[in-house]
């Protein structure tokens, strides 16, 4: 029996109009992830990769075509359906982190759950675990303006596996890091997906990124136009 691949996109185009123009970011993409897959996005600037990352974790719909998780079409749910499957089911990891600013690192992390409505013993316990994960126990209670480039994105990385999502998407996750802190980096994103089994997908120039996935996929366009399988 075939195993149903966990992310399956079919026929996807996404149109983005600004009064009488128009932006064609996707052209017909189909793509299959499977479940526990570590897969690289690749491409020009402009080719559509953030546009896909945004139709897969429900920050946007469609103009026409599927984006179907574990059997369900996320582009036919409700908004209210959307809301809970971005807060359960996705885990969201961005270039300039997204931390609230005003908040410790353990209450950034702790956010995504209080939204969820998840008890406060629950809450703590998954915090310090978290913290323990992406080895800042010691920077709880520093705020992002006192962490580091790396130390945030750590951060953001936890904040990202606070509902314990079993999708992450990683949009240029080490593009505004240096080399060293890069590589550490990517490091935990072959943690998460080895150990933790998170299905991940990393939108990334970074070349070292195809280092640790199980596949590159080449965007181009608006389409996949080439795939590479780890050495």
């Amino acid at each position: 029996m075939v195993e149903t691949p966990e992310i399956v996109t079919k026929d996807l185009i996404k149109v983005y109009r600004a009064g009488k123009s128009e932006v064609i970011a996707l052209r017909g993409l189909d793509m299959q992830v499977g479940d526990g897959e570590l897969v690289a996005l690749q491409g020009p600037s402009g080719c559509g990769k953030t546009t896909l990352l945004n139709l897969i974790g429900g920050i946007d719909r469609p103009t026409a075509g599927s984006v179907v998780v574990d059997g369900t079409n996320v582009a036919d749910m409700s908004d209210a359906d959307l809301v809970s499957y971005r807060r359960d089911r996705v885990g969201f990891v961005f270039q300039f982190f997204n931390l609230v600013p005003t908040l410790s690192a353990e209450e950034n992390i702790e956010l995504p759950m209080r939204l969820a409505g998840k008890p406060s013993e629950l809450r703590e316990k998954r915090t310090r675990g978290l913290l323990q994960l992406v080895g800042l126990e010691k920077r709880a209670v520093h705020r992002p303006d006192e962490l580091s480039g790396g130390e945030q994105q750590r951060v953001a990385i936890a904040v990202a596996l606070a509902n314990d999502p079993p999708i992450v998407l990683a949009d240029e996750p080490t593009g505004e890091l240096d080399t060293k802190t890069g590589e550490e980096i990517l490091a935990l994103f072959r943690r998460l997906n080895g150990e933790l089994r998170k299905t991940v997908l990393v939108v990334t120039h970074d070349a070292r990124v195809a280092g640790i996935a199980h596949r590159v996929l080449q965007i181009q366009d608006g389409k996949i136009v080439g795939e590479a399988a780890r050495n």
